[in-house]
């Protein structure tokens, strides 16, 4: 199955502060897959990185299993942002955030709150390491679902009319669709499903919590492929970058790279180089002309243990040309759905 990116661009800011051109990609539809659904235009700012702390892990999340349904919006960095409640407060506004193994919580909410000191916490970006002060919430509640003693380490920023982030450390064993079409996100138990033909499944493995696709490739090479919702662009590692950068040197087209100014999610600057992937494959999906951003300052990678192998983490640009993606934390798979 193809992707047809059609009309799907991607807009960030350049150092200088003005808006680059939007990148545009295509790809041809095959006879088995339908049109795309309308492309989102990504916001004309910054990519996310995924805040992690690797040693912060937590049990399985507690309280009612049926499934729940929560609306979501959008930040102006095109992030899913859905209503929490800590401690029986709120709504407060959090970044759904895959990318990153623990929530976090802004220092502004946590001392509205008063919220019970917890000590350090090392936290994780896409540039580095930080230490942040941590507090300890009662309870995190998301639609029917709650956690009970959650450590959150605090960021000092998140971009906008945001709170905090929900990581992936309270959907273990379960079941997270991420429903672009209806603006809407689903928790559910894991459950069996078949691929169809509009739909993909892909099989994955899970690393410090996140999913890793991994029947991947990029023009027939092996590539380890991420899930990050909390980051606007699409991102690699130094090892998919090379690879790239020697196919092009043996091919007779021109091929632009286009220099760009990023921030992590807790307001941290960063640059990188945007260029296209040729060709994507993720199991059954077939993706052609993705917009990739590339950066000598990311350390994720050698977090996640991805330093040595070609690795992407696919961003929301990436995702949003979806009608829905489900990840499925107890089987290890994720699907796509076409529209």
């Amino acid at each position: 199955m193809t992707l047809d990116r059609r009309g799907a661009t991607l807009g960030l800011l350049s150092s200088a502060g003005a808006a680059l051109p939007l990148a545009r990609a295509w790809a041809q539809t095959s006879p088995a897959a339908s049109a795309a659904p309308s492309p989102s235009a990504a916001g004309a700012a910054v990519a996310g990185a995924p805040p992690a702390a690797p040693g912060d892990t937590q049990p399985p999340a507690a309280g009612n299993t049926s499934p729940t349904q929560v609306g979501t919006t959008r930040d102006k960095f095109e992030h899913l942002v859905a209503p929490v409640d800590i401690d029986s407060q709120g709504p407060f506004q959090f970044i759904l955030d895959t990318g990153a193994n623990v929530s976090c919580v802004s220092n502004e909410l946590a001392q509205r709150l008063m919220l019970a000191p917890a000590g350090q916490a090392s936290v994780h970006t896409m540039v580095g390491v930080r230490e942040r002060p941590s507090f300890m919430m009662k309870t995190l509640t998301i639609g029917d679902r709650s956690r009970r003693n959650v450590r959150a380490p605090a960021l000092p920023a998140f971009g906008g009319k945001v709170d905090g982030v929900l990581g992936v450390d309270w959907l273990a064993g379960q079941r997270l669709v991420l429903d672009f079409r209806r603006k809407k996100i689903e928790i559910t138990g894991s459950i069996y499903e078949s691929p169809t033909e509009n739909r993909v499944i892909v099989p994955c493995r899970r690393r410090l919590g996140q999913l890793t696709i991994v029947d991947a490739n990029m023009s027939g090479h092996r590539v380890s492929a991420m899930i990050d919702s909390g980051s606007q662009a699409t991102l690699c590692n130094a090892a998919l970058h090379d690879l790239v950068q020697r196919m092009e040197a043996r091919s007779p087209f021109r091929h632009e790279h286009m220099p760009i100014h990023l921030e992590t999610i807790a307001g941290e600057p960063f640059d990188g180089d945007l260029f296209y992937l040729p060709f994507l494959r993720l199991g059954g999906l077939n993706i052609g002309n993705v917009p990739t951003v590339f950066s000598w300052e990311t350390q994720v990678f050698d977090i996640w243990g991805l330093k040595d192998v070609p690795a992407i983490v696919l961003g929301m640009d990436l995702l949003v040309q979806f009608e829905s993606v489900a990840m499925d934390f107890s089987r290890n798979q994720v699907r796509f759905d076409i529209a």
